[in-house]
């Protein structure tokens, strides 16, 4: 699969998979920003993207930024629709208790590409059975 990647700044480099059976392709900062302890920043990345229609992008944590520098996207996950056009931008929160600096260049989130359903969302008065019913939280057991 092609994914058409735009550079909106000079400093912006384009995803890269880090070996050939990686998932997720890193995503880079275009800008240096320090983010505080506690605090969440907007982290540029200086590409937009133009994913094929029925595929999303999906930001995740970058696992050794978030396990030793305490960095991992607000939202957890991020979505990026496939008719979006504009610049990735990440909202990188600072999880620890001392101030981050992240420079130009610097890996700080990955992308996994996946397709995706459109659902019709139809109102109903009952719904099938199942053997967990309505069970929530913990429901199938706390392992």
């Amino acid at each position: 699969m092609k994914v058409n990647v735009k550079k909106l700044d000079e400093n912006a480099k384009l995803p890269t998979y880090g070996s050939a059976d990686a998932a997720g392709a890193d995503l880079y900062a275009a800008a240096a920003e320090t983010i505080p302890a506690g605090e969440t920043r907007f982290v540029h990345t200086g590409v937009a993207l133009e994913l094929p229609a029925g595929t999303v992008g999906l930001v995740y944590a970058r696992s050794g930024l978030a396990c030793k520098q305490d960095l991992a996207p607000a939202n957890k996950v991020g979505v990026i629709d496939c008719d979006y056009r504009g610049e990735i931008v990440i909202a990188l929160h600072n999880h620890g208790k001392s101030e981050r600096r992240v420079q130009a260049g610097d890996r700080i989130a990955q992308l996994v590409i996946a397709p995706y359903y459109t659902a019709e969302f139809c109102a109903a008065d009952e719904l099938s059975d199942t053997a967990r019913g309505a069970g929530g939280f913990g429901s199938t057991g706390d392992r």
